[in-house]
C-alpha cells in the first residue's frame, strides 16, 4: 500500500490491541475456544475470580509477568515510538494491552485502559496510588498488603469493570484527526466504538492487522499485514 501522509496539523490516536504483543511472543487475550493461555477467563479476570481465589489469580498473573520479562518489543513497537518522536504534543497512544512493550520502545505519551501488569493495587480501592511491582509470586502469603490492610491485587481491569483513563480518551479521540488502530479484532468494547467516534468527529481511521477486524467498515484505510512489517515506513510526516 502507498504511505499515508500525516501533515503538520494532523493530531493522531493510536490503539493497540493483542495483535502487536503477538508479535513479540505474547499470547493473544482469547483464542477461539474461549480460553486465555490455558485458563478460563471466568477463573483468573474477573472479580468474582479474585473473591474466590485469588491465589490462582495471582498465580495467573504471575506467570504472564514471566512471560512477558521475557519479550522484546518488535518493529511495530519500534515503529509507533519512532512515529511519536516526529509528532510532539500532537501523538497520543493508547493500548488495550497490558505488557509494557511500548515503553520499552520508547513511546512516552500512553495510556494503559485495561491496566499494566507491572503493578499491582490495593484490592479495597482505598485511594491509595498502584505501585510498581515487577514480582513472580510463589504463593499468595509472598503478596503484599496495603497501608490500609488490603491485599494486593494485579493492576488489570478485570471484566466488569470500567476500563481506565476514559474520560482523557474521549477529549483525545475528539481531538484527533487520523486514528490509526493496531493489532485489534473490533470484538473488545468500549476500545472497538473508539474508530466509530473518530469518524463521527471527521478523523482518517487507518487498521493495521493480519486480518480485517470486525469493524472494517468503519476504516477509511485497512492495511492487511503484521504490524511489525507494515508500520515501518507507512507514515510519512509532512514539515
Amino acid at each position: 500500500m502507498d504511505s499515508i501522509s500525516i501533515a503538520a496539523t494532523d493530531r493522531v490516536f493510536v490503539l493497540t490491541g493483542a495483535g502487536i504483543s503477538a508479535e513479540s511472543g505474547l499470547p493473544t487475550f482469547r483464542d477461539s475456544d474461549g480460553l486465555w493461555a490455558g485458563y478460563r477467563i471466568e477463573d483468573v479476570c474477573t472479580p468474582e475470580a479474585w473473591q474466590r481465589n485469588p491465589a490462582g489469580v495471582w498465580a495467573f498473573y504471575s506467570a504472564r509477568r514471566a512471560a512477558a520479562q521475557q519479550a522484546k518489543p518488535n518493529p511495530g513497537h519500534l515503529a509507533l515510538a519512532e512515529l511519536e518522536s516526529r509528532l510532539p504534543e500532537r501523538f497520543f497512544l493508547c493500548t488495550q494491552n497490558v505488557d509494557d512493550l511500548h515503553e520499552r520502545a520508547g513511546s512516552v505519551n500512553l495510556l494503559h485502559m485495561h491496566g499494566e501488569l507491572a503493578k499491582s493495587r490495593c484490592e479495597n480501592d482505598c485511594g491509595a496510588p498502584p505501585v510498581e511491582d515487577h514480582a513472580v509470586y510463589a504463593s499468595l502469603s509472598d503478596v503484599g498488603r496495603c497501608a490500609c490492610g488490603g491485599l494486593l491485587r494485579p493492576h488489570i481491569v478485570f471484566f466488569d469493570e470500567i476500563p481506565l483513563g476514559m474520560e482523557r480518551i474521549e477529549r483525545e479521540i475528539l481531538r484527533a484527526t487520523l486514528m490509526v488502530v493496531v493489532g485489534t479484532s473490533g470484538s473488545v468494547y468500549p476500545a472497538a466504538n473508539f474508530v466509530h467516534w473518530a469518524r463521527q468527529n471527521g478523523a482518517r481511521t487507518v487498521y493495521v492487522g493480519p486480518e480485517a477486524p470486525l469493524n472494517a467498515a468503519a476504516f477509511t484505510h485497512v492495511v492487511e499485514g503484521k504490524a511489525g512489517e507494515a508500520l515501518p515506513g507507512l507514515f510519512v510526516v509532512e514539515a
